[in-house]
């Protein structure tokens, strides 16, 4: 992609609200993804659905407020916003009850959607939001665009099956898995592999994807692009939470690599973004360009 032209993704999936105990911030994977991408200067947007409630409302004012354009976050008068209750571990890992059904399960599409779709650069899309059909049916006429597809892997249990999981990875130009999923996705498709490496070359060789990328929490991640294998071993942190912080990796990452930077840097860029959410708290802390170069440039 020319570094001359502004890059347009859209996002399509949950937009809602994360409970911790008594504070709500806004969230979904999608949603984080858009926002990191805006934040480093994408064109992003957003299809996704509120509840005509005040939850609903309070979403599209902060979103507006992030930046993010919301005619294609519709309302439903049938379905309530979505709210997840997370709960932290001992290590700051987080667990999710995620409400069902929520508007963001009946997602529509509108001709704004559609068209935004087609006149994009990049969709980026998850699992989670296949658990309905309603959404599902509308992500399914998304994929039929020629658009570069970001299938980012969430598995929330029960939330998913491996039919549709492998529906959506054949869909996809580019894939995103934790090491957890990766393995656990490649045992139910009869992999005789036990390493990342060779698992992330199993699932290229059973879909279209052209790129895979597998993070790994405090250890990095792995990246397959362009048939070569590009590696970080992670930066070193004080985890405040873990939520966001995959979808800020994958925001940056993706960013860095469609605006032509070299996949090691592009890949090091997203592992340093990914650790500075993983120190903050909540999906969307500020974070500056300053402190992502400094964190790579001190270890």
């Amino acid at each position: 992609m020319s570094n001359n032209k502004k890059l347009k993704a859209v996002a399509f999936g949950e937009v809602l609200w994360d409970i911790f105990g008594n504070e709500k911030k806004i969230g979904g994977a999608p949603l984080n993804v858009a926002l990191r991408m805006k934040a480093l200067g994408v064109d992003s947007n957003m299809i996704s659905c509120v509840g005509n409630d005040e939850d609903g409302e309070a979403i599209i004012d902060e979103v507006n407020k992030l930046g993010l354009e919301t005619k294609t976050i519709l309302k439903s008068d049938d379905f309530p916003t979505g709210l997840v209750n997370v709960t932290l571990d001992e290590s700051k890992s987080a667990t999710y009850e995620i409400i069902y059904p929520s508007a963001w399960d009946k997602i529509v599409l509108n001709e704004e959607a559609r068209e935004l779709v087609i006149n994009s650069d990049v969709l980026i899309y998850g699992s989670l939001v296949c658990r309905d059909e309603v959404s599902r049916e509308a992500l399914d006429e998304l994929l039929n665009t020629h658009t570069y597809k970001v299938f980012d892997v969430n598995l929330r249990k029960p939330h998913y099956d491996y039919e549709i999981l492998q529906h959506l990875m054949q869909s996809a130009n580019f894939i995103k898995f934790n090491d957890e999923e990766l393995m656990e996705i490649s045992a139910a498709l009869d992999s005789p592999y036990n390493t990342l490496e060779e698992n992330m070359n199993f699932i290229c060789s059973l879909t279209n994807a052209t790129a895979i990328c597998v993070t790994r929490g405090k250890d990095g991640a792995l990246l397959l692009w362009d048939k070569h294998l590009y590696e970080n071993e992670g930066y070193t942190i004080k985890v405040e939470d873990t939520v966001g912080a995959g979808d800020s990796f994958l925001g940056a990452l993706i960013t860095s690599l469609l605006n032509g930077k070299e996949p090691q840097a592009a890949l090091n860029f997203a592992c340093a973004t990914g650790a500075l959410v993983a120190g903050s708290t909540g999906g969307n802390p500020k974070i500056s360009i300053f402190d992502i170069e400094n964190l790579i440039n001190k270890n």
